[in-house]
């Protein structure tokens, strides 16, 4: 157990020092599928050199339909304003997959939605609990994450939309 915590510990310290000294991870390809069943790369997501919103989420997250709603009705103003894409990756496992669509459609939701019931990509970010939501800057690396959401966030995530968008680096 004290070589797990010792790990650990050195894998969060490493994370920060890799933050501070400028350093981003990209985006891992693995597939994920769209709501019509095809499958994709997340490798292939694209935004022209624009940022990227990923937002993990799940049909029965209050708080993921919570944070995706905020943003819903701001939306398309944020694309306008900054070119902004937000993907929402469901994490609804195989049995609950077939909710996934009608409860987008149901919702009005613009953005792009797949679903990782594999949780492959929620895996390969380290991803433990929705909603959990990535920023990455116009090269497709991550340079902002937060897990959680109180009412609010979404104003928080703008804002560094905003500085991306300008050519500005977030600290």
């Amino acid at each position: 157990m004290r070589k797990f915590i010792l790990f650990f510990v050195a894998g969060v310290f490493s994370l920060s020092l890799a933050a501070q000294d400028g350093t981003f991870s990209t985006l891992p390809s693995v597939s994920v599928k769209d709501l019509r069943g095809n499958t994709i790369s997340s490798g292939s997501f694209e935004n022209d050199g624009r940022p990227i919103i990923i937002s993990f989420w799940a049909t029965w997250c209050k708080p993921c339909i919570a944070e995706l709603n905020a943003i819903r009705d701001m939306y398309p103003d944020w694309v306008e304003e900054t070119g902004v894409k937000l993907i929402a990756i469901s994490i609804d496992d195989a049995r609950n997959a077939a909710r996934v669509r009608p409860f987008v459609l149901g919702q009005g939701w613009e953005y792009e939605v797949y679903l990782d019931e594999n949780s492959d990509l929620r895996r390969a970010l380290n991803v433990n609990n929705p909603p959990h939501t990535f920023l990455l800057n116009g090269n497709k690396e991550i340079v902002w994450q937060h897990n959680g959401y109180v009412p609010g966030d979404e104003d928080v995530l703008y804002e560094l939309v905003e500085k991306l968008a300008a050519g500005q680096t977030i600290k």
